[in-house]
């Protein structure tokens, strides 16, 4: 690996060199300095270094460029660098244009051309983009290899789990000869898929989701026993609780049982959260957030799962799988919803072989030109449809009820309609699935007829509603008939208290029947399931934990 690069992009030439020869005259000493006369031209580049595991410091883009501007670019440009800083130049002042950068790619300068002299006006903001690329955690090891089978459950859960976490990784497939290569060095075979290999040369035969987050550089032991927060649940409701509690002095920590995001976190795209007019994909709306957290001090543990919650006086312990424990002053329950299982036969055999509880965006790929069902009538089934239209021959959604206005919001259907290639199917259900070592046919039931076809699939997307993630609470805090935790108002019957509540007082608005333990976000009874509302509730808790701390 070699110095890692700075790229300027812009179409002048004149203006090329000129940056280019101001970066290399300050930098070139610890920096590759690159320029490309193209968006396209520039992120060719980019994959070549990225094949050859190369480091990307940060990008300079031209934004008016033919063909592809700045913020296009730079928009590409993040799925392979995540961690570089972005600045846009641009001739003169374009108010709609940093709007942009700041949506859509989080631009972190807006540069005016010309900048001269550059030692007031390019080199320290170059600087500041080359520090915060230095002090960025980097949670990755380069050039992770991860060897398995397409239709094998276990690879592909190894492959989301790099993938949600923003970990770039290697994959070869055991019916590939450099992945056979691979296991054979390695000394495993098929049946130990996925097999990881590291730099050093460490290999992890069928590794744990931990063992795969430890190895890969993501962080899974608390740095001390005791905090003033623990939000357990990495989606927008946690993370905000997490931003809001680290950023007002709590000594906070963050533990996410998968990755950070949540459901909203596996979106291709979400058009209606405020300040984002032109949309923001919930890996990169969770991506910023959990940089924000850190940036305020905030922990976050990765592939823990919360077994337990106790009580031990004012003091709330949290037991995790393995048998280890941390314990605070308070805990954010924020938990989130899984989706539902699909229960029809053959489902459960084939989930992670072409069955998928989410988006799954890893197998975008695998679904060119092939037909894509999608089951659920929500924004998150229409925002799947319209992301793997791009990729599949045909996208069908598949939606139980007569028409999808009724549960999806309005900006999407007229999407859905104006898509050629995406079809819904209402009063349809899935009757059954079929296929061997992965999926291979679906059977379709008309809910007004009852009659059935059967069709040929390689790939089926479920998003039917969700149950929240609380078994682990039962008999701990008081959960409704379907498994949601009631707050505040809704605990108390003809006035009075919940039962074994210790407190002069009501419980708070988002505290739980367990004084000190408050939920926001899905998982709490009568919430309202959209991601600004989850934000809400995660900042509202960090305020009423401050609140039951003053009591103490």
């Amino acid at each position: 690996m070699g110095k890692p690069v700075l790229l300027s992009v812009d179409d002048d030439p004149g203006v090329s060199r000129a940056v280019a020869r101001d970066l290399r005259r300050q930098y070139g000493a610890d920096f590759r300095v690159l320029r490309a006369s193209s968006g396209r031209e520039a992120l060719e580049a980019l994959r070549e270094l990225k094949l050859r595991g190369d480091t990307v410091a940060a990008f300079l883009a031209d934004y008016r460029m033919p063909q592809m501007n700045g913020i296009e670019f730079l928009e590409q440009a993040m799925d392979l660098f995540p961690r570089a800083r972005r600045a846009l130049l641009t001739a003169y002042a374009d108010t709609e244009a940093a709007i942009q950068a700041i949506n859509i790619v989080d631009v972190d300068f807006y540069l005016l051309k010309p900048w001269d002299p550059p030692d007031e006006k390019l080199y320290p903001v170059v600087d500041q983009m080359i520090q915060a690329w230095r002090d960025s955690p980097e949670a990755v090891v380069d050039d992770v290899k991860l060897i398995g089978h397409r239709w094998s459950a276990p690879s592909f859960r190894a492959r989301d789990l790099l993938a949600r976490n923003a970990v770039p990784y290697r994959w070869y497939s055991v019916d590939e000869p450099e992945g056979q290569r691979l296991l054979a060095a390695a000394d495993a075979g098929r049946d130990d898929v996925p097999v990881v290999i590291t730099p050093d040369g460490v290999v992890l035969r069928s590794p744990t989701e931990t063992e795969l987050a430890g190895v890969v550089g993501l962080s899974v032991e608390p740095q001390a026993d005791f905090y003033d927060l623990v939000v357990v649940g990495g989606g927008p409701a946690g993370l905000g609780a997490a931003v809001y509690g680290a950023s007002e002095g709590l000594r906070t920590v963050l533990v996410e049982r998968e990755a950070t995001g949540g459901q909203a976190g596996q979106s291709s795209r979400i058009e209606n959260y405020l300040g984002f007019p032109d949309g923001v994909s919930g890996g990169q709306l969770a991506e910023r957030a959990r940089r924000q957290a850190a940036k305020f001090g905030a922990e976050l543990l990765l592939t823990r799962d919360c077994v337990a919650l106790e009580a031990h006086g004012s003091k709330r312990v949290l037991r995790f799988a393995d048998g280890s424990t941390i314990a605070a002053h308070a805990v954010v329950l924020a938990t989130g919803v899984s989706y539902r299982s699909l229960g029809v036969a053959g489902a459960d055999d084939l989930t992670g072989r072409g069955v998928y509880y989410g988006s799954a965006m890893t197998e975008a790929a695998e679904c060119a030109d092939e037909k894509v069902f999608i089951v659920g009538g929500a924004n998150s089934a229409g925002q799947a449809a319209a992301y793997f239209a791009r990729y599949a021959s045909s996208v069908h959604v598949l939606v139980r009820g007569p028409s999808l206005e009724a549960s999806m919001s309005h900006y999407l259907v007229e999407q859905l309609d104006a898509i050629a290639n995406v079809h819904v199917h209402t009063c349809t259900q899935v009757a059954e699935a079929h296929g061997t070592d992965h999926l291979e046919q679906v059977t379709l039931r008309d809910a007004r007829t009852g009659e059935q076809s059967t069709y040929p699939a390689s790939h089926l997307f479920v998003f039917i509603g969700g149950f929240p993630r609380t078994q682990w609470l039962d008999g701990v805090v008081v959960r409704d008939d379907r498994g949601f935790i009631p707050t505040g108002p809704s605990l108390l019957e003809d006035g009075r208290r919940p039962h074994g509540w210790t407190l002069d007082r009501d419980p708070y608005f988002l505290e739980s029947s367990l004084p000190g333990v408050f939920v926001a976000g899905d998982a709490r009874a009568e919430s309202v399931k959209r991601v600004a509302s989850a934000v809400g509730e995660g900042a509202m808790a960090v305020t009423l934990v401050h609140r039951y701390l003053g009591e103490r």
